[in-house]
């Protein structure tokens, strides 16, 4: 099964689960870690359901381009690292 784990930074402010799934898409398997904790989606995703600026998702080690259609395929033991970037002066 695919693993989802979430960026510790996203601990202060809500439950980051981390999820095995059988999703095929980094969408399915984001939207597994959503069905547990639903409020994690509005730090993930934008209103468009696209991810926001400040979040990057990695899938074994390489960085999603499609910050979209979240469409990326996952294998079955893929592990998917959703990261909060951080800025500052």
């Amino acid at each position: 099964m695919a693993s989802v784990t979430f960026t510790s930074q996203l601990r202060r402010f809500t439950e980051t689960p981390e999820v095995q799934t059988d999703a095929r898409t980094l969408r399915g398997a984001l939207c597994s870690a959503f069905e547990i904790n639903p409020r994690l989606r509005g730090y993930v995703l934008d209103d468009q359901s696209h991810l926001r600026a400040n979040v990057v998702v990695f899938i074994d080690g390489v960085r999603v381009r499609d910050r979209e259609s979240l469409a990326d395929a996952l294998g079955r033991d893929s592990r998917v690292h959703v990261l909060q970037a951080l800025s500052g002066g």
